[in-house]
């Protein structure tokens, strides 16, 4: 019977071996937006079960499909489906690096452009993408990435972000998904030097008497 050390070395061997596949082929990434699809579904799928803080053989393993993700035929493909789950995909890498950016400043300005673009899609709680968002706000809010948007002084995107969260939060949303956007917009506030009024104009909107009755979950996650 193989001893628990034995069955971890098979794992993390099995996964070395799975990333370091699915890294040479999106290197590639010539391929038709189906394939790249279920490449990227399977990158994430391994991304998924890597822990914080992993070890050397699964950071060396990671190294290619973190290059191909910040390509220009990736980062910045014109599919939208392609674009959602690349950020899934980067999502998990920045969970697994943390407290530690994966990226440059500005290749995480242009990553938090289209983590923000996607909180956009929380308001189609029927479409096929929409376990990928949740597991990207999931993400943003349990390492606080919301954090270093700060750091790199990413203001407009981060108004953008709120205004997204107080316009599309319903009570048909999961109570974790509320409790996310709560605690992402909590860690700006409470973090930011000074308050601007940008920021505190879309808060202000949803806490008018009108909306407590229009929209009272979105009143709700204001107050």
């Amino acid at each position: 019977m193989a001893s628990t050390n034995e069955t971890e070395n098979l794992g993390e061997s099995d996964t070395v071996k799975k990333l370091k596949h699915v890294g040479r082929k999106l290197l590639r990434c010539n391929v038709p937006v189906d394939e790249l699809l279920e490449l990227l579904d399977n990158l994430d799928l391994i991304l998924s079960t890597v822990n914080q803080l992993p070890s050397e053989p699964i950071q060396e393993a990671l190294v290619p499909s973190m290059k191909a993700l910040i390509s220009d035929e990736l980062l910045r493909h014109t599919d939208e489906d392609v674009k959602i789950s690349v950020t899934s995909c980067i999502a998990e890498i920045t969970r697994i690096t943390a407290p530690d950016t994966p990226y440059d400043d500005e290749q995480m300005k242009e990553i938090f452009n289209l983590m923000v673009a996607a909180f956009d899609k929380l308001s189609d709680i029927s479409g096929h993408y929409y376990e990928k968002v949740l597991s990207i706000l999931d993400n943003v809010a349990k390492i606080r990435l919301c954090l270093v948007m700060l750091d790199l002084e990413c203001d407009n995107l981060i108004i953008e972000m709120f205004q997204h969260f107080l316009r599309i939060v319903r009570s048909n949303h999961l109570q974790d998904v509320i409790d996310s956007m709560e605690l992402i917009m909590t860690l700006v506030l409470d973090e930011s030097d000074e308050v601007s009024a940008d920021l505190l104009r879309p808060l202000l909107d949803s806490l008018r008497k009108e909306n407590q009755t229009i929209s009272p979950t979105s009143w709700s996650l204001a107050e």
